[in-house]
């Protein structure tokens, strides 16, 4: 029977598989790592490729309304200048004066200004019990309680560097060399200005991308409103905090669409995609009710959008952001337009100007943007594929397994192929039934280490949906054992149909029941 972790232990068995199974590794980790930051494994970086493709398949190939693009990770700084990033892409950011944490304002626990508030002395479970009240922001410390802290100020979460051959820092020098009595504030806005002449900025996010190379897809593809842009790329935010693994981290990786609307349709278009991709999700999960839909009220909404809805998970630690769907209305269009002079908008020669009633309406459109983390949806079915069970061993005695019932689809390895033994022909049977899997273009891996026990048990861990063994009877009659991930039901089949089961499993629709 399957047994039930606490979410601190969940989390942490989920850390440690990735790191012993291959899926993910913390970066540069020989010299002491480097904080919120990872590699993708073997495993992990086919997991990850698998969701994309996935995402990829439903978003672009599965549809005549929408393309893709890969813009470049860098773009002219002025593109985030006119969108907004430059000075308003910020969060509020507060320290601790008892445990010197530093976290954002707007994520701290809020309690009524003035009310009696009490926490360890340095923040230290050693420390002398301290008593006082809320201050005036009606926050407290997440990490230690205290309502000692600093005032809040604004942090840029853009990462800036310089591109070409001009030094900034020899700028800077000479700056500080003529100006030997600024300080504060005043020498801070100046060295700002210096650096900005040759700044360019990791992008936080792909959509900019899409808005400015709008009319260029539109006219060279021939596209007609509604449409939409898809993308799949790396983002880089300066996080003030980084938690829970990957599910917050500097770099980072997204999956987004801006589909085009009329004006006006934007709230039917804004119901039909948090429909579509709430069903996506769940459809790939083997809980599907730990996914929901959360309306952001006025408060939390950008200034961009006149609506938006997260698609959340149950994390361990509850619900958070998986995605985002966001009515942008025409705000990134008219921006890049007005910066520029270009003309980021369509013209329909059918439809009647609601203006002046007559044939031939040019419109600016309106965005509906699906924003979703490839990584936190990484994280996400890790988590959702996780198990712990109870099952019989060969002696029919209880023993546990770990398991991840990943989608197969998402299944780093799609089947294993087994010699029972390492002689008698078996290899070389095995390597055929290999190489009918690559001609077919199916991830397959050979395994010839330790008992079939144990290697059913460590591809039980890595989330191989099939098990396929040869043994003595495949010389004889040509038939080899599949063995099913998630049920370790076994059965005979011929071995040069292995191919086309496991293919029938993977061409399943996403929802349908799971295999064996």
């Amino acid at each position: 029977m399957p047994q039930n972790p606490s979410a601190e232990e969940r989390m942490s068995q989920v850390v440690s598989l990735c790191k012993r199974r291959g899926f993910i590794f913390p970066s540069s980790e020989i010299y002491g790592g480097l904080k919120s930051t990872y590699d993708y494994g073997p495993l992990g970086v086919e997991l990850k490729r698998n969701l994309c493709q996935e995402w990829w398949r439903s978003m672009v190939h599965a549809r005549d309304d929408v393309v893709g693009m890969d813009a470049a990770i860098l773009m002219h700084p002025e593109v985030w200048k006119s969108s907004g990033h430059l000075s308003g892409f910020c969060d509020p950011l507060v320290d601790c004066r008892t445990c010197k944490a530093r976290f954002r304002a707007d994520k701290a626990p809020q309690q009524p200004v003035g009310s009696p508030a009490s926490w360890r002395e340095g923040g230290k479970k050693s420390g002398a019990s301290q008593r006082g009240v809320v201050g005036p922001q009606g926050i407290l410390c997440p990490q230690c309680g205290s309502p000692d802290l600093s005032e809040e100020r604004q942090f840029n979460l853009m990462l800036r560097t310089s591109l070409g051959s001009v030094d900034p820092l020899g700028a800077l020098v000479a700056h500080v060399a003529a100006n030997p009595g600024q300080a504060g504030p005043e020498l801070r806005q100046a060295l700002d200005a210096l650096l900005r002449k040759e700044a360019v900025y990791l992008r936080p996010e792909t959509a900019q991308a899409m808005f400015v190379q709008f009319a260029n897809v539109q006219q060279s593809m021939a596209m007609k409103v509604p449409f939409g842009i898809a993308q799949i790329g790396k983002s880089f935010r300066n996080e003030i905090t980084v938690e829970h693994f990957i599910f917050r981290s500097c770099e980072f990786e997204q999956m987004e669409l801006e589909f085009f609307v009329e004006p006006g349709t934007q709230g039917e278009w804004l119901k039909y995609w948090c429909d579509q991709r709430l069903a996506w999700w769940r459809a790939y999960a083997n809980v599907p009710e730990n996914f929901r839909l959360r309306p952001h009220d006025a408060k939390e909404l950008a200034h961009y959008a006149d609506a938006c809805f997260d698609i959340e998970y149950r994390y361990p630690w509850g619900y958070g952001e998986l995605e985002g769907v966001a009515s942008r209305t025409d705000y990134d269009l008219q921006q890049h337009a007005r910066a520029t002079g270009s003309k980021l908008s369509v013209f329909d020669p059918q439809r009647l100007n609601p203006e002046t009633g007559k044939p031939g309406w040019r419109f600016t459109p309106y965005v509906i943007e699906p924003s979703a983390g490839a990584t936190r949806g990484l994280l996400v079915y890790l988590l959702d594929a996780f198990c712990e069970e109870q099952v019989a061993d060969g002696k029919g005695e209880a023993s546990s397994r770990l398991v991840l019932k990943l989608h197969p689809r998402l299944a780093p390895i799609k089947a294993a192929v087994l010699p029972l033994v390492k002689k008698d022909g078996l290899p070389e049977l095995a390597h055929k039934v290999m190489a009918d899997f690559r001609r077919a273009g199916i991830r397959v891996q050979y395994d010839e280490q330790h008992a079939v026990g144990k290697r059913y048990r460590r591809h039980d861990e890595v989330g191989t949906p099939f098990c396929l063994t040869v043994d003595g009877q495949t010389r004889t009659d040509g038939t080899l054992t599949v063995r099913y991930r998630d049920s370790m039901r076994q059965e005979r089949i011929a071995a040069d149909q292995a191919v086309a089961v496991v293919a029938r499993h993977l061409a399943a629709q996403p929802g349908t029941p799971a295999a064996g």
